[in-house]
């Protein structure tokens, strides 16, 4: 049935209606969407853009490398090699357990190395990569490479490595590096970022620590293009950091290795020093270790057979061993009491094995005595009962002045781990450290280097080369940095009578090179190669005892210091064994052949020493393990 017209025409003008309607309302939806557009793209174009670049780049660090370290002569004793290492970024793997049995199956990682590294990337951002093992050789790396299309979110890369290559000979001197540890950021009150790098290397004991500020560099920055998630999608711009300053020590490759070895098994510390400027031309401690074994993390058996040695090769006999100094001592009481003026070179004490204080005897070591001695005599043959007097004339206040003056009871400034202070006791220190008063007899023990007297064997080389060179010369490690020579240290003349000075160096003289001296078998033929010198034996025990009836941990300390040339003193060593036994039997010949190598330059000669000496020498020389075949290192410097 057809619709009237009328019907027809309303219809068609409520459709019209409608149409405008919704047509308005979409202009007006539109014109809404197109001014929000023009407030984000126009007005607010300038804040997102900065928003949009914050999201997609990003900054990371770029670890420098590490400063180098040099002997006296140029050669390298710490260095940096390739590292060749995994790392993983965890937001890129699909299922870790798998991922880490894939791998372990092309690269050798034990289960500990497997275990520290699932904790530390589960620790760690999903973005940051992380290494899972490092030192590898070049063909684990390229395995891993050519299977990377298995092996989603893990990626070979090449970094730099601390390297010791001398191992033991510098150990104790520059120590060594290792991965950061939460207990170093827990010590820092603002850590530089660099050391949130994983496995980012530090200086942990010895001069890696102590110059950390200047080994260690700038680190330098990246910028990388990453996706929203984290992803890196490319490298926009680098800019590489500042490597950390070199370090050329005073100290010569080929002494020092001769140094350790001639120390060899013994629990001992020797120092070379140069008396003209302080330089230290070795300094070492025995036995030693492999700095390389902590570079990476030291294993559980490696460091417990260290711990566990009684010859305790991971302390620093050298700087932080402190013992009693025994008879070579006796240079600082006999400069004390000359220069108090309470007892003249020439004056004779009579010695009749003991002096009497009160009820009891103080002992010198040889029972039936020495007779009448003075001061050369007194030394060239280690009488007690000549010190045991000057003791009660001058008193412990100027002994332990003097001890001061000539480097003992000082903590020298060089950058080595827990170097001691030693002690030079006084009336004062005994009353505040043990509330108890001081007694003579505490002075007469102190008076040949034992009771509380202690000193290192750096100590007892600086007071040798100060009575050799009359000045208060100060120990030098660190000879240059970047190549800019570092400044000689003395704090001037020592202030003290060139006369007294000049006798107490004859009588050292004598106890070498004199038949009655105790140390006439350690002597040296040539005259360029004679040398002065001091033995000493300290006792560990109040009872005296026969050195080969106890343990070995029971007996007497060994020491000997010496200086040489005597005409023109160049060198000053100091050696310490511990129970030893005897300085003339034990320290003394160590400190014989170390001057003979010093002044030699290289192995010194079978002729420099006394005819009856030399099949020991002899088999003692073929049996060190030196490098190089005569001992010295490239362009190994005379003394």
């Amino acid at each position: 049935m057809r619709r009237p017209p009328k019907d027809t025409e309303e219809s068609a003008r409520r459709i019209t209606r409608r149409g405008l309607v919704l047509g308005s309302a979409m202009v007006g939806f539109m014109g809404v969407l197109a001014g929000r557009m023009r407030y984000m793209q126009v007005d607010q174009a300038e804040e997102f853009r900065l928003l949009a670049e914050e999201n997609r780049i990003n900054i990371r660090l770029i670890p420098p490398a590490r400063g180098l370290i040099f002997d006296r002569n140029g050669q390298p004793i710490a260095e940096n090699t390739p590292n060749y290492r995994i790392v993983i970024v965890r937001e890129d793997v699909d299922d870790l357990e798998q991922t880490f049995a894939k791998l372990r199956r092309l690269v050798p990682i034990s289960d500990d190395d497997a275990e520290r590294a699932l904790r530390e990337v589960r620790r760690r951002s999903p973005f940051v990569p992380v290494t899972i093992v490092d030192q590898l050789g070049w063909e684990d790396v390229a395995e891993v490479a050519v299977n990377a299309p298995a092996l989603p979110g893990v990626t070979p890369e090449v970094g730099l490595t601390r390297h010791y290559p001398l191992g033991g000979d510098f150990a104790h001197v520059v120590g060594y590096v290792g991965p950061v540890s939460d207990y170093d950021l827990s010590k820092l009150e603002d850590p530089d970022p660099l050391l949130q790098i994983p496995k980012f290397q530090i200086g942990k004991i010895g001069l890696e620590a102590k110059r950390e500020d200047v080994l260690r560099g700038k680190a330098g920055t990246k910028r990388i293009e990453v996706n929203a998630g984290g992803r890196v999608m490319r490298e926009l711009s680098r800019q590489e950091g500042q490597k950390g300053a070199d370090l050329q020590l005073t100290i010569d490759t080929g002494l020092q290795n001769f140094v350790n070895a001639r120390l060899g098994d013994e629990s001992a510390a020797a120092v070379v020093m140069d008396i003209r400027n302080g330089d230290l031309l070795a300094i070492a401690s025995a036995p030693a270790f492999d700095p390389n074994l902590f570079v990476r993390g030291i294993s559980v058996n490696d460091y417990k057979a260290l711990t566990e040695d009684d010859h305790r090769p991971l302390a620093d006999k050298s700087v932080q061993g402190t013992y009693p100094p025994g008879s070579t001592f006796k240079m600082v009481t006999a400069l004390a009491a000359h220069e108090a003026g309470v007892v003249t070179a020439g004056e004779t004490i009579y010695c009749g094995g003991y002096k009497t204080l009160g009820t009891r005897r103080f002992h010198c070591w040889k029972r039936g005595g020495h007779g009448y001695v003075d001061l050369h005599d007194s030394l060239m043959r280690s009488c007690d009962v000549y010190y045991y007097e000057l003791a009660e004339r001058v008193g412990i206040e100027k002994i332990s002045e003097m001890a001061r003056r000539l480097g003992i009871g000082i903590r020298h400034d060089l950058p080595m781990s827990a170097v001691a202070e030693g002690l030079a006791p006084t009336k004062a220190w005994k009353q505040v450290r043990r509330q108890e008063t001081w007694m003579v007899g505490d002075s007469l023990n102190a008076a040949i280097g034992q009771g509380f007297v202690l000193a290192s064997p750096l100590q007892l080389s600086v007071m040798t080369a100060r009575i050799a060179s009359g000045k208060a010369i100060l120990p030098r490690l660190v000879k240059s940095i970047d190549s800019v020579e570092q400044p000689i240290l003395t704090d001037g003349p020592l202030g003290l009578s060139p006369t007294t000075l000049s006798q107490v160096r004859k009588a050292m003289f004598s106890v070498v090179n004199s038949r009655r001296g105790t140390a006439y078998r350690s002597r040296l033929l040539p005259d360029e190669m004679k040398f002065a010198g001091k033995t000493g034996t300290s006792q560990v025990r109040s009872v005296v005892v026969n050195n080969n009836n106890v343990p070995w941990d029971q007996r007497d300390h060994a020491l000997f210091v010496c200086f040489a040339p005597f005409d023109a003193p160049r060198i000053a060593v100091s050696v310490v064994v511990e129970h030893g036994g005897g300085g003339s039997s034990a320290a003394a010949p160590i400190a014989r052949d170390i001057v003979a190598r010093a002044l030699e330059g290289a192995l010194p000669p079978l002729e420099v020493y006394p005819a009856g000496e030399r099949p020991k020498i002899a088999e003692i020389f073929e049996e060190m393990p030196l490098r190089g075949r005569d001992g010295a290192a490239n362009g190994s410097d005379r003394a």
